[in-house]
């Protein structure tokens, strides 16, 4: 099977996604809790993200939330776009919080 790497600007982060599944359904594999997912169906606009690198098929999305102008910029919906090569993105709005939070680790148990 085919992948591409996912970058995400913020945090250096990277994940595999394949052209078959959103960009958002890859970055859940992160493991990061908490990241808001909303309806996975393009209508609620919490999974706003920024692609600045890279190709991508995008299904349809709210106007409500993405703009013409928005869209033609990169800036998307994570659930409604999949990849046809390796995608650069920053993570805008409601989901930046969580994906982006740069928590120092845990000291491990002696």
């Amino acid at each position: 099977m085919i992948y591409f790497n996912v970058l995400i600007e913020e945090t250096g982060e990277t994940y595999r996604c394949s052209p078959q599944e959103s960009l958002l359904a890859g970055m859940e594999r992160l493991g990061k809790k908490g990241i808001p997912v909303g309806c996975r169906g393009g209508g609620c606009g919490v999974c706003k993200v920024e692609i600045t690198a890279g190709t991508y098929f995008k299904r349809v999305m709210s106007r409500d939330y993405v703009s013409v102008e928005d869209e033609a910029a990169g800036r998307v919906l994570a659930c409604r776009v999949r990849p046809t090569s390796d995608i650069t993105l920053k993570v805008l709005g409601k989901m930046a919080k969580n994906v982006c939070s740069t928590r120092p680790a845990l000291p491990a148990a002696v």
